[in-house]
């Protein structure tokens, strides 16, 4: 590990060729030189790896491509990029964030402002509010409140937005968070929420993340997510609930033993 950054930002990549914007990512890093952008390019099937490989051109030391052979889902995207580069650059964060940069990139790279002391695990929020701009489909947020309302409660925790794709954590906590596979392949957040609350115990845990309203967050394209999953999505929940349930009890038990 020779290579040293402040910051890694992970990118998972599925068919991106043209939702990169190159201008965006170019200014980022030319007034950021102490990050390193990862994108990983999920077995797309377009030419996001062209448009990747001439971004990287423009800026060879801090862009690196890690390109899977197959498709795996987001989550695994991101675990593989995490893993990667945990294993071969140094950093003080690492985190991620959606290629299509509805979270801009400045106001990512701000969630470092917030770990500091006991935080580890810092994230944005679309919360709808005074002085903030949240533009997304009425029927998207509806839907989102709905389904983020629920994992709230099955949670036990006051989160607003687990899903929010603007995550960012201490290089320590993320080597823990991102050690295993998830179950899900898109509900992969909420099992980050549920691997904190093994870790640390559900109140440690609580003062151990902070959840950041964000001031711009624009819906940008079509999801990736496909409307079939609107009725797995359901089962996912179940199963992430079942599993990690009883991982908790069985950590209980081992406990009082």
């Amino acid at each position: 590990m020779s290579t040293s950054f402040n910051t890694t930002i992970v990118i998972p990549c599925y068919n991106e060729e043209k939702g990169i914007s190159n201008s965006e990512y170019s200014n980022f890093l030319n007034n950021n030189p102490e990050v390193l952008i990862c994108f990983v390019n999920d077995g797309s099937k377009d030419n996001t790896v062209g448009v990747l490989k001439a971004l990287k051109e423009k800026h060879p030391t801090q862009i690196h491509i890690l390109s899977l052979k197959n498709n795996s889902g987001k989550a695994e995207a991101v675990r593989a990029g995490i893993q990667y580069c945990n294993f071969n650059f140094k950093h003080q964060y690492i985190g991620y964030l959606d290629a299509d940069l509805a979270t801009t990139l400045e106001e990512f790279i701000d969630l470092r402002n917030y770990l500091q002391g006991e935080i580890v695990f810092s994230f944005g929020s679309r919360i709808r509010k005074i002085g903030s701009i949240i533009e997304r489909e009425n029927s998207r947020f509806l839907i989102g409140r709905v389904i983020a309302t629920f994992i709230s409660n099955i949670l036990d925790i006051k989160v607003y937005d687990t899903q929010c794709g603007s995550k960012l954590f201490t290089r320590d906590i993320s080597e823990q968070l991102f050690e295993k596979e998830f179950i899900s392949k898109w509900l992969f957040d909420v099992e980050i929420f549920y691997r904190m609350i093994l870790l640390f115990g559900r109140e440690k845990a609580i003062q151990k993340m902070l959840e950041i309203p964000l001031k711009l967050w624009v819906e940008k394209g079509d999801s990736k997510v496909k409307l079939s999953y609107g009725f797995k999505l359901w089962f996912d929940l179940f199963q992430i609930r079942q599993e990690y349930k009883k991982i908790e009890k069985n950590l209980s038990q081992s406990n009082l033993n």
